[in-house]
C-alpha cells in the first residue's frame, strides 16, 4: 500500500514534490490533475480549496504549498536523512522560507512585468529583483549545499528555484547558482523524477497532436 497519495501536473511545481518525494523514498500513488477541469472540480477543491497542485494527502495529513510538502515529508521519512541537524536548523529554514517568500515573489513580479519603483521597495518584502537574486546567489558563494555541505530537503526547494529559474529565465543566470543547480541536478532522485515527469508530458503533447 502506498504511503501516500500526490496530486500533481507535470508543467507545474508539482515537479518540485515529486522530486522531494523521490528524495525521501516515499511510496506513493499520483493522480494527474488537468488545469481548470479536475483540478477544479470538487473532489479536489475538498483537498485544496486553492485549486493548485501540487498537494500530498498521508492518512489525515493534508500538505499543500510546495516548501511545506518539503518540510513535511523530510520529517514524515526521517530515515532518510534529510532533515536538519541541530546545527543546520537555521540556515535550513532560513533559505527554504527565503526562496518561498521573497525569490517566489520576486520572480513572479518580473515575470509579469512588475516593476518595483525604488521609493516603493519598503512595502515590497522583498525589496527589488536583483537584490534578492544576489543575496541567494553570495549564499553558495562558499558552500555547497544550502546547510553547508550537507544536501537536505530545503536544497530540492531551493535548487528547484535555482535550477528551474535559470533554465526558463526567470532567475538571472550567475556562476555560484549555475554551479549549485548542477550539482542538485546530479542527484539520482532528481534524474528519476525528472524522467517520470518529462515522459508524462511527452504523453500529454502527443496525444495533444494526435
Amino acid at each position: 500500500m502506498a504511503d501516500l497519495t500526490f496530486y500533481t501536473n507535470p508543467m507545474s511545481r508539482g515537479q518540485i514534490a515529486r522530486w522531494a518525494l523521490h528524495e525521501a523514498g516515499a511510496d506513493y500513488e499520483q493522480v494527474i490533475l488537468d488545469y481548470g477541469t479536475t483540478m477544479k472540480g470538487e473532489d479536489y477543491l475538498a483537498i485544496n480549496p486553492m485549486g493548485k497542485v501540487p498537494a500530498i494527502v498521508r492518512g489525515d495529513d493534508v500538505v499543500t504549498e510546495c516548501a511545506a510538502i518539503c518540510a513535511y515529508l523530510a520529517d514524515a521519512f526521517s530515515d532518510a536523512g534529510l532533515a536538519p541537524h541541530d546545527d543546520e536548523r537555521a540556515d535550513y529554514y532560513r533559505w527554504l522560507f527565503f526562496a518561498a517568500g521573497p525569490v517566489e515573489a520576486a520572480i513572479t513580479n518580473k515575470s509579469l512585468g512588475f516593476a518595483i519603483d525604488p521609493d516603493k521597495e519598503m512595502t515590497a518584502g522583498y525589496g527589488n529583483y536583483d537584490r534578492t537574486v544576489q543575496v541567494l546567489s553570495d549564499h553558495f558563494a562558499d558552500r555547497d549545499f544550502v546547510c553547508g555541505d550537507r544536501f537536505t530537503m530545503a536544497d530540492v526547494y531551493v535548487g528547484s528555484h535555482a535550477a528551474w529559474g535559470m533554465e526558463f529565465g526567470s532567475i538571472t543566470e550567475t556562476e555560484n547558482l549555475k554551479a549549485y543547480a548542477a550539482r542538485v541536478s546530479e542527484r539520482e532522485a532528481y534524474q528519476r523524477a525528472k524522467a517520470i515527469d518529462g515522459k508524462l508530458i511527452a504523453e500529454a503533447e502527443a496525444a495533444k497532436a494526435g
